[in-house]
């Protein structure tokens, strides 16, 4: 992906006004929160949790699926107001917002680590494991390190990047994304409470992310929220290839297969908006 092209498409996107129209930062939100919560399995649709949001209309879907949405929405508002204030990332803040998205849907395990609780944002005190026989995410015991890594790494590069290298600026949101996945700091599976480890569904082409994969879009928006660029959203219709490119950096220890795809992903994603625009107005 150029910079050319990434510079060129989103000065079409905002010269149109799109991201001026009425009511465009809450569809827009709600459309992250549709997206992210269906690559994990959520069959609400964006109009519902448009009733679901606005006007309390529940849906005919599963409780389950809607609290995710409810939870993962009080989770992207509380990050805004982060991002808004500049506060450093830490491990409590983390921790925090993880305590949001998986409000209703977590679960409390006991382990030989430790009880812990996914649903009160607590680390997860198990190991855990990418499909039966793959492989295998960081030991428990390593995680609040490798957490404190990321924060200090994070907070050094949002300070430091120039902020009109609007590339660099999706780059290092995406490579967060990627971190913070890899690390999964977080159990959450639809698991047996009292075990030593899980085996996450990530075989057969199912993300072994779940509350991991929406914390770390979130964390991805957030950055670019606070640069002030327009949010990526990761389209459910793209979700194998998402995994894949996942997958593939994770087996490369290479993210920049990762970051490509989402820049890529993302662009598409604004000219396909572009093109439904122009042809709104021709109507």
């Amino acid at each position: 992906m150029s910079n050319q092209n990434l510079v060129e498409t989103l000065n079409e996107y905002l010269s149109l006004g799109i991201n001026q129209q009425l009511d465009y930062d809450k569809f827009y939100l709600y459309s992250i929160i549709t997206h992210s919560t269906a690559i994990e399995g959520s069959t609400v649709t964006e109009i519902e949790n448009q009733l679901l949001f606005d006007e309390g209309i529940s849906a005919n879907k599963p409780m389950a699926e809607q609290l995710m949405n409810i939870d993962l929405k009080a989770a992207y508002e509380q990050s805004f107001v982060y991002a808004k204030t500049h506060t450093d990332f830490s491990i409590e803040l983390l921790c925090t917002l993880a305590s949001l998205v998986m409000k209703n849907t977590g679960s409390t395990y006991k382990t030989i680590g430790g009880d812990f609780s996914s649903a009160k944002g607590d680390l997860r005190l198990l190991n855990v494991s990418a499909g039966r026989g793959g492989k295998s995410y960081l030991a428990w015991q390593k995680v609040p390190d490798r957490l404190q890594n990321f924060c200090n790494w994070i907070n050094r590069g949002r300070k430091n990047i120039d902020k009109k290298d609007i590339k660099k600026i999706y780059e290092l949101s995406f490579e967060a994304h990627y971190r913070i996945v890899s690390i999964h700091p977080w159990t959450d599976a639809y698991a047996p409470k009292e075990q030593t480890s899980i085996i996450s569904n990530y075989a057969n082409g199912a993300l072994a992310t779940y509350g991991n994969g929406r914390m770390s879009r979130l964390i991805m928006n957030m950055i670019q929220y606070e640069a002030g660029v327009v949010p990526s959203i990761v389209k459910k219709e793209n979700r194998a290839e998402y995994i894949q490119s996942l997958s593939l950096s994770q087996e490369n220890e290479d993210s920049s297969i990762f970051v490509d795809f989402m820049l890529n992903h993302h662009v598409e994603n604004l000219q396909k908006q572009i093109a439904e625009y122009k042809a709104s107005m021709e109507k």
